[in-house]
């Protein structure tokens, strides 16, 4: 039974309507078919236009040509270098008739190149989508051919219903990429990455896989510095960068807002993966230019590397975070590779960071300070101590300060620490004094930056003197030299504050930066601590020797106190005696001792003088 022009619409309608992304160019191949057979022509096509690229692209032909010239002639054709005919397709909003005729010789030629057929009569409609010719929909009879108009009618339906099915499309793939990508970026979002990664850990697949975790060195400057459109800006650029420089052939995904990760595509073992970061991290060092400004910040990579079959994408993701964290933790814009030792390292932290606040709002019961004697050398007697935190942990011991000052700081907890430990230690340094103890010593008490930048801290510091009933002159607070220039305002402000309090200021690891020295005259500082790593080595190190005798003589210039760290051994206790620098800590003097053991020495006043090693 013939069928009529309308059932074959209809045929072409349910063919479309069910058609997907995935089958489309098989589902638009039969319904060309289908038309060919029933308007009894040769040849049919599809073309989608690019109006980004001005070009009209072929997608879908019946029959399927044998022996296809590469590159195929009519395969892409730019709408600037096209003939005619194919030029109109551009904009063609009316069904287009062609037959055989001179002033149609430059498309004959072209079909003739493309097909081998010489001279044909052909019928093209557009798909329109609104004002926008989206593509053509073409029917060609070899020789001449004369079109009805019932015909043209039903290729205009079904060239409708095409226009629909690529919109569907487009819409559906726009969807799919906002679904995969970040906005910002253009990058595979974490979404995508994962999918991407349990794909490559199959245990079908070869490996093995490498992850490259990058994670930018303060971003947050550009942020403060410039604005976040610049952020945005700067993120976008580096994104770019970023995938210009993996010179292979990797997915590339933004994680966070300055962590990024690179998947290669092939196979890569640990050696490869760590030379790969290494191009990648030079390359991206390069300077930008952010609203006229020329900015470069670095960045720290984590390389970690796993085998289809054997490790999840969980476990490599976060083993290469790990290494990202190690790199940062070492002052950024370094690679590191993946090790057990940093797990470790990690589930420590997170076990900290985990319980550290509690610790500290059960008012410090985990939490004790210890302290760490102060003496003068020539003599044994203990002039004061320095008060050190340490955590009583349930499951790791006794946790020294640096397994998790850093944490506290991190999370914003280094104010209510500092505040916990002072408050402790003046209560202990008022208890030995109520006995008649440490009646001229110093009590040393460490700020860390996030107090010393704090509005109130000055107050705060007076109250718990006034709680205690303690003389400020008796507190020497103690600030890293580091800490003094990150914030000079602010640093000068509080330390003023301090000094009308009445504490005194001590200025911590003395001598291992430069930049505090222009600032030294115009603070009201009291002490200078030599930094142990000037200390250690003294009597043997000619460097060394000169440091600290170059730190004697400033701080006699300033009129300033001058306290030894990290005195281990006779010969540099010897030095520094030399030197006339009697007053140091150190484990050659005394460790650390509980809050019950420094009241016995103050009680006992002065060292046993074979610990001093000052003969």
């Amino acid at each position: 039974m013939t069928r009529s022009l309308d059932q074959v619409v209809t045929a072409a309608a349910a063919e479309l309507m069910a058609a997907t992304a995935a089958n489309a160019t098989a589902s638009c191949t039969r319904v060309l078919a289908d038309v060919v057979a029933h308007l009894a022509v040769d040849v049919s096509f599809l073309r989608h236009n690019d109006h980004h690229i001005h070009a009209t692209r072929l997608v879908a032909e019946w029959p399927a040509r044998e022996n296809i010239p590469d590159p195929d002639p009519i395969g892409l054709i730019y709408f600037a270098e096209a003939d005619p005919v194919f030029k109109m397709a551009e904009t063609l909003k009316t069904p287009l008739i062609l037959r055989p005729e001179p002033e149609n010789d430059d498309y004959q030629r072209n079909i003739e190149a493309g097909t081998g057929v010489p001279a044909v009569s052909m019928a093209c409609v557009p798909l329109l989508s609104g004002e926008i010719t989206s593509g053509i929909l073409g029917f060609i009879k070899a020789g001449d051919r004369a079109w009805t108009d019932e015909e043209l009618n039903a290729l205009q339906a079904i060239a409708t219903l095409f226009a629909q099915l690529q919109a569907r499309i487009v819409a559906e793939e726009q969807l799919q990429y906002l679904a995969e990508h970040d906005d910002l970026s253009g990058l595979l979002n974490r979404r995508a990455l994962i999918s991407h990664l349990d794909e490559r850990l199959d245990d079908s697949n070869p490996g093995p896989v490498a992850v490259l975790f990058l994670d930018l060195d303060r971003l947050k400057t550009v942020n403060d510095y410039l604005g976040h459109n610049a952020g945005d800006q700067f993120i976008k650029v580096f994104a770019e960068r970023l995938q210009a420089g993996t010179d292979t052939p990797a997915a590339i995904a933004r994680v966070g807002g300055d962590e990024f990760v690179v998947v290669p595509d092939d196979p890569m073992d640990v050696d490869a993966a760590d030379s790969f970061a290494r191009r990648l991290q030079t390359w991206l060092q390069r300077r930008v230019v952010i609203d006229g400004e020329m900015l470069a910040r670095t960045v720290s990579i984590g390389v970690a590397v796993g085998s289809p079959g054997q490790d999840t994408t969980s476990d490599l993701l976060r083993r290469a975070d790990q290494a990202a964290l190690s790199a940062k933790s070492a002052g950024g814009s370094k690679t590191a590779i993946f090790t057990a030792e940093m797990a470790v390292q990690h589930a420590i932290r997170n076990d900290i960071e985990l319980h550290l606040e509690g610790v500290i709002d059960e008012a410090g019961s985990a939490l004790v300070v210890h302290y760490l004697p102060e003496v003068d050398m020539r003599t044994g007697e203990v002039l004061g101590t320095e008060a050190l935190v340490r955590w009583r942990h349930p499951t790791r011991g006794l946790l020294l300060p640096d397994s998790f000052i850093g944490v506290a700081e991190s999370i914003n907890l280094a104010g209510k620490l500092g505040r916990l430990v002072m408050r402790s230690a003046c209560a202990d340094f008022a208890r030995w004094k109520s006995r008649g103890l440490a009646a001229d010593a110093i009590l040393r008490v460490n700020v860390s930056p996030v107090q010393l930048v704090s509005d109130g801290f000055a107050a705060t510091v007076a109250g718990i003197l006034n709680d205690f009933g303690l003389d400020g002159r008796s507190v020497c607070l103690e600030i890293t030299e580091s800490m003094v220039v990150q914030d000079i305002a602010a640093t000068r402000h509080t330390l003023a504050a301090l000094k009308d309090v009445g504490v005194r200021i001590a200025i911590d690891d003395f001598g291992t930066g430069y930049s505090v020295l222009t600032h030294l005259k115009s603070l009201p500082v009291d002490t200078l601590k030599i930094d142990r790593s000037f200390v250690r080595d003294l009597g043997d190190s000619p460097g060394d020797l000169a440091i600290v005798r170059a730190i004697l003589a400033l701080a006699e210039a300033f009129e300033l106190e001058v306290v030894a760290e990290g005195v281990e051994t006779p010969a540099a206790a010897r030095t520094l005696l030399t030197l006339g620098c009697p007053r140091a800590q150190g484990f050659l003097l005394s460790r650390p001792i509980d809050a019950t053991a420094m009241e016995a020495l103050f009680a006992q006043r002065r060292l046993p003088m074979d610990l001093t090693a000052a003969g």
